[in-house]
């Protein structure tokens, strides 16, 4: 994984990180969730004789929480304990109508059943390997990665053309600050900070980009560089092997690396146990498709 702490400029590449969604979504939920205590499961309403607790306001707010989140806690209370009233009412109006007896119903009841189970299931892995041990040892191999790796701290001036580039570059050497430059003349997010893009690696710029800037001696100022944003003319300030940031620092990181990896290993095992058939695709496809089916890779030599 990598231990990062900085927002990612214009010139930087961007990274995706696939992630089971549905689970992490959950889980997040219910961490921000706080533990209900006995005293807390109070009676809050009754609904033609059925009880609403408080526990049942607690577990609405885990799946309502996104939608209510701009509200104080009173007013987040009060809407969840409404929309549980016209729960049970609604609901019991369907029941007399038998339709939870149609297969529509039944089929979305299963997929929700499952869904709940998967969701909870995950969720309990993710807790159970969320350990101290998991964490360090995870912040000590991506230290390990990053350690000695070389940063450059740069500025950059950001323009359309290359003759506005090169005009740029003329006033540096005539003495201009570079700082004043970027900021009057860089159309860069950045241009208000002087161009300032901070300390950063060789692989978290565009290539051009960081060819230039890591070729140049601190202090040095560069020709006009093209990439796919425009023409830049780069200052480095400063050089250093770059470190690991503080454990507190990416300690949110860490759990949710830790908490995402586990459950997408658990998820991997349970599929790789099981009997897939896919009927919907060709013999060739659906067996491409079953992790099981397929033959292992030869080992490298």
């Amino acid at each position: 994984m990598t231990l990062s702490t900085r927002a990612t400029p214009a010139v930087r590449s961007s990274r995706v990180l696939g992630l089971l969604s549905g689970a992490a979504c959950c889980l997040a939920l219910t961490l921000m969730a706080a533990p209900l205590r006995a005293d807390d499961n109070q009676v809050i309403a009754k609904v033609n004789g059925a009880e609403i607790r408080q526990s049942d306001v607690t577990a609405a707010e885990k799946d309502l929480g996104p939608s209510l989140a701009q509200l104080d806690p009173a007013s987040r209370q009060d809407s969840i304990v409404r929309f549980l009233i016209d729960l049970k009412i609604v609901s019991k109006a369907a029941e007399d109508k038998k339709i939870a007896d149609s297969a529509d119903f039944k089929r979305r009841l299963t997929f929700s059943r499952d869904r709940l189970l998967m969701d909870t299931l995950l969720d309990n892995e993710g807790k159970a390997a969320l350990t101290d041990e998991a964490l360090k040892k995870v912040y000590e191999e991506a230290s390990k990665q990053i350690s000695g790796e070389q940063e450059v701290h740069a500025r950059h001036i950001l323009v359309e053309t290359e003759d506005e580039a090169k005009a740029i570059v003329a006033e540096l050497k005539k003495g201009a600050d570079f700082a004043e430059l970027a900021k009057k003349k860089s159309k860069d997010p950045g241009a208000s900070d002087g161009g300032d893009l901070g300390y950063f690696t060789k692989d978290q710029m565009v290539p051009e980009f960081s060819t230039a800037a890591f070729a140049l001696e601190t202090g040095k100022i560069s020709d006009p560089v093209k990439s796919q944003f425009g023409w830049h003319i780069i200052k480095v300030e400063d050089k250093r092997a770059r470190k690991a940031p503080p454990f507190e620092q990416v300690k949110p990181q860490l759990e949710a690396f830790v908490i995402r990896k586990a459950q997408a290993d658990y998820v991997a095992k349970l599929r790789s146990e099981a009997k897939v058939e896919r009927l919907d695709q060709k013999d060739d496809a659906a067996k491409a498709a079953d992790p099981k089916a397929a033959p292992a890779a030869p080992a490298k030599k």
